[in-house]
C-alpha cells in the first residue's frame, strides 16, 4: 500500500505468493481510490465463475458491492462495479471499454497470467481496459511457458538481450514464510514399482524415481495413478493417517486430492470411502454446483475433497492442510498453484504436507519452492543449441489439452496399466531432503507421518533431521540379510532424469579422457580403479551418486599430479 500510494502508478503489478493475501492489498487500495474519488468504480477480472462470486463476497466484507452475475446494459445503482471472468471479457470486450469510458474506472485482473492463455484473452482484455483510469494486476506465479505478451505488464531487457516481466512489488514464499504469513510445506514422496503394457503390447518394469526416459517416466507414472493399482491406496491412506495427526492441532483440518480426470477423481473419493469409511467432497467441474459445494466443504469440518484442477488456483479454502498431487501435470505454474492451496496460514506453527510420487521434475518443484519466476517474453536460442522452453511449451500444451474430457488423443489410451506398489521414499523440506525408504505401514514411515501439525519451521527442521539420524542408527545395527529396501538417505539418493545420468556419463568420460591424457593410463585401467576405490558397478549401471563420487576422485587424482 504505501509503495502503491507513493508511486500513484497507473498500471502496477503485484507478485505474490499463493496465500499471501492479494485480495485483501488489492479491496484495501480499492476503498482508498473510491474514497479519495480516484476511481468512481471497480472491475474484477477473474480467471473462473467461482473466483468471481469469492471477490463479490470478499469485496461486500469491505463495504463495496460488485455484482458477479453482470452480463450487459447499465448497472443498478445499489453496485460500485462489476465482478467478470476472462473468458466474459473475450466474448464482449466493447461492452466493458464503453464502461470503463464512461466512468473513471480501478480494473482488478486477477492471475493476470490468464490473459496471456489465448492471443483472444490477451487483445479483448487490452482492448476493454486500455481506457481504465487505474490498472492493478495481480499474480502468484507470473511466469508462463509460452511468450504471449500479457497485457498491461512491463517487460525490461536483461544484459542477455531478453525481455522478462518487472513486476512493482513482489512478496515470495521464502518472505512469507518468515514473516509467518504462510505454512511451510512439507513434501512425501513415494516411489514403488509399475508394471504396464505399451501400445504395441510389450510389458515394462520400472521403479519411479529411477532414471528413464522422458516417455517411461510419464507411462510410470500414470501407472502409480491408476487407481486400480495398489500405489494410489497406500498413498492415500498414508495421506489420511497425516491428516489425523495434523487434526490433533488443527482440529478442522482438511484434505485434497488433486486428480487429472473426471474418471480417477470419481475412483479416487471411492478409494477414499472404502479406506476411512467417510465421504469426501467431489468437485468435477467448473459449474454452480462445484462452486456450492466448495464452499460446504471450506465452512464444515469435513476430512476429504477431491477435485480436478479446478482447485488448484485462487480458490480460498483456508483449512486445508493435507494435499494428494494425483495429476501428471508437470509445468511449474500448475505446481505452484496447487501447493498454493495448503500453504494459507491462519496461525503461527500450522504445518502443510503435499504427497507426490517420486518424479524428477516435481521433486525439482517441490526443492525450489522459494524461488521467483518471471515471465520471459523472449526464446534464448544461439546457434545449434536446443530450445530451452519446448519442453515446457509442450506440457502447457498437454496440460491445456486435458481441460478436454476425451480428444481421443491422450497419452493414457496407449498404454495399460498393469500393477504398481507404493514404497515410501523420502520427505522434501526447506530444500533438504530426509529419509529411508520403507513400506507402507512400516514404523519409518509412520515416523514421517507423524510428525506434529503446529510447529515452527526450524523445529520441523531439527525433527526430521533426529528422525532421519535415529533411522539410520537403526538401519546400522540390523544385518544385512534383512535390509530388503535401499536403506541409503535421501540425500545420497538424488532423483535424477534419464538426461541428467547422460551428462553425467558424459562428464564422467570426459575427465578420464583428461586424466589419461596426463597420466597415460588407458581409459580401461582408470574406469577400474574407480570402481575400486569408489565401489559400485560399471558407470553404465551406476547411479547418479556414485557417478558424482567417481567424477570427485578423478579430479582429486588429477590435482594431485599437478
Amino acid at each position: 500500500m504505501e509503495n502503491y500510494l507513493q508511486e500513484q502508478p497507473r498500471d502496477y503489478l503485484a507478485v505474490a505468493t499463493p496465500g499471501a493475501g492479494k485480495t485483501t492489498f488489492a479491496l484495501t487500495l480499492a476503498s482508498w481510490l473510491l474514497h479519495h474519488h480516484v476511481v468512481q468504480q471497480v472491475t474484477v477480472v477473474a480467471p473462473t465463475e467461482h473466483l468471481k462470486k469469492q471477490w463479490a463476497e470478499a469485496a461486500a466484507r469491505i463495504g463495496i458491492k460488485l455484482d458477479p452475475e453482470y452480463s450487459a446494459g447499465p448497472l443498478s445503482k445499489e453496485y460500485q462495479g462489476v465482478a467478470v471472468t476472462y473468458a466474459g471479457v473475450g466474448v464482449r470486450p466493447m461492452l466493458h471499454r464503453n464502461r470503463v469510458e464512461q466512468r473513471k474506472t480501478l480494473v482488478i485482473l486477477d492471475e493476470i497470467h490468464h490473459a496471456g492463455d489465448s492471443k483472444s484473452w490477451g487483445e479483448a482484455c487490452l482492448e476493454a481496459f486500455e481506457p481504465a483510469t487505474r490498472r492493478l494486476a495481480l499474480t502468484g506465479t507470473p511466469f508462463r511457458s509460452d511468450t504471449n505478451p500479457i497485457p498491461f505488464v512491463a517487460y525490461e531487457e536483461g544484459n542477455d538481450g531478453i525481455r522478462r516481466s518487472a513486476a512493482d512489488y513482489t512478496y515470495g514464499y521464502g518472505s512469507a514464510l518468515g514473516d509467518g504469513v504462510v505454512r511451510p510445506v512439507i513434501f512425501l514422496s513415494y516411489s514403488g514399482n509399475m508394471r504396464w503394457r505399451t501400445k504395441a503390447g510389450d510389458e515394462i518394469a520400472a521403479r519411479l524415481g529411477e532414471p528413464m526416459t522422458k516417455d517411461a517416466i510419464s507411462q510410470a507414472w500414470r501407472t502409480a495413478l491408476d487407481p486400480r493399482g495398489d500405489w494410489m491406496p497406500n498413498v492415500l491412506k498414508a495421506a489420511d493417517q497425516r491428516l489425523s495427526e495434523v487434526r490433533k492441532a488443527i482440529p478442522d483440518a482438511g484434505g485434497l486430492v488433486i486428480a487429472s480426470d473426471q474418471d480417477s477423481a470419481r475412483a479416487y473419493a471411492k478409494l477414499i470411502r472404502e479406506l476411512t469409511g467417510t465421504k469426501a467432497t467431489l468437485v468435477l467441474s467448473d459449474d454452480a454446483g462445484a462452486s456450492k459445494r466448495i464452499d460446504d466443504f471450506s465452512g464444515s469440518d469435513d476430512r476429504w475433497m477431491v477435485a480436478v484442477r479446478m482447485v488448484s488456483e485462487g480458490v480460498d479454502v483456508p483449512r486445508l492442510a493435507v494435499g494428494v498431487y494425483a495429476t501428471t501435470i508437470s509445468t511449474p505454474l500448475f505446481f505452484a498453484q496447487a501447493v498454493g492451496r495448503f500453504v494459507r496460514s491462519r496461525r503461527r506453527g500450522e504445518t502443510a504436507s503435499v504427497f507426490l510420487p517420486t518424479v524428477p521434475d516435481l521433486l525439482g518443484f517441490a526443492n525450489e519452492m522459494e524461488v521467483e519466476r518471471d515471465h520471459v517474453l523472449d526464446k534464448p536460442k544461439k546457434q545449434g543449441e536446443e530450445d530451452p522452453y519446448a519442453e515446457s511449451e509442450q506440457e502447457m500444451d498437454e496440460a491445456n489439452r486435458q481441460e478436454d474430457e476425451d480428444t481421443g488423443e491422450q497419452e493414457q489410451f496407449s498404454f495399460e496399466a498393469l500393477e504398481s506398489d507404493a514404497v515410501f521414499d523420502r520427505v522434501l523440506f526447506d530444500g533438504a531432503e530426509f529419509g529411508m525408504q520403507a513400506h507402507p505401514g512400516s514404523e519409518e514411515e509412520q515416523d514421517y507421518l507423524g510428525i506434529p501439525g503446529l510447529l515452527e519451521p526450524d523445529q520441523v527442521q531439527m525433527l526430521l533431521q533426529k528422525r532421519q539420524a535415529r533411522q539410520i542408527a537403526h538401519s546400522k545395527k540390523k544385518p544385512a540379510e534383512e535390509a530388503d529396501l535401499l536403506e541409503i538417505p535421501a540425500e545420497r539418493r538424488p532423483v535424477v532424469s534419464h538426461k541428467e545420468m547422460l551428462e553425467l556419463r558424459k562428464q564422467l568420460n570426459t575427465m578420464v579422457g583428461a586424466y589419461s591424457h596426463q597420466s597415460g593410463k588407458p581409459h580401461g585401467v582408470i574406469h577400474t580403479e574407480l570402481r575400486r576405490t569408489c565401489g559400485g558397478p560399471p558407470s553404465a549401471e551406476a547411479t547418479a551418486g556414485q557417478l558424482r563420487q567417481r567424477v570427485a576422485k578423478v579430479q582429486e587424482w588429477a590435482t594431485r599430479m599437478k
